[in-house]
């Protein structure tokens, strides 16, 4: 059973065109503590592209979800992403603060956002108190994935869309996320295994 499952994939995986130039979207999901369970996803971008259209449930239908009534005060979301587009690379949000630091920018076509949160523990017996890192989390996110999640219609996200456009792009880390507990990656690139 195993090697006719095994020669299945693979006459997929050849009738779409995976095993060659593919790209893939890989997740690795490390936890710390006594468990230390290790989660690792590889999944070729095609395979997404053709699984998406056949979803129909509520929210996910045809590669795209519904957000239903989002209240952004009459902000034009696609207005924005094109003047993001159209604007040199900068950082245009810096916040700082005693629980923790945010940071948006753009820089080589890729919409940046850094969250560092700020963990405050006591100190030493003068009371005095000292920062550490609690967890970091960084999204890179190509603009033209952000222009094709915004291409639908005014309530959707068209993830199909997204999912092509990430296709088009060179090695992306998109996700990731460490803290004292674990550690997350996501990314895309060409390789159909993580090492």
């Amino acid at each position: 059973m195993k090697k006719v499952l095994l020669g299945l994939a693979v006459i997929f995986l050849a009738r779409t065109g995976t095993l060659a130039a593919d790209r893939w979207v890989h997740v690795k999901v490390e936890e710390g503590g006594t468990q230390g369970e290790t989660v690792r996803i590889n999944l070729p971008l095609s395979l997404a592209e053709k699984v998406l259209p056949a979803i129909h449930t509520e929210k996910l239908c045809d590669g795209k979800v519904k957000v239903g009534k989002v209240d952004v005060h009459d902000v034009d979301l696609r207005a924005i992403m094109e003047a993001l587009r159209a604007a040199p690379d900068n950082e245009f949000i810096t916040v700082e603060s005693r629980h923790d630091n945010v940071r948006v920018a753009k820089a080589g076509g890729n919409l940046l956002i850094k969250v560092q949160e700020n963990k405050e523990t006591a100190g030493t017996k003068a009371k005095t108190e000292t920062k550490t890192r609690a967890e970091t989390v960084n999204v890179t996110i190509p603009i033209p994935v952000v222009e094709a999640l915004l291409s639908g219609a005014q309530d959707e996200l068209d993830i199909l869309a997204a999912v092509r456009a990430l296709g088009a792009g060179g090695v992306t880390v998109l996700v990731s996320v460490d803290d004292q507990h674990s550690k997350v990656r996501i990314w895309v690139d060409s390789r159909n295994t993580m090492e």
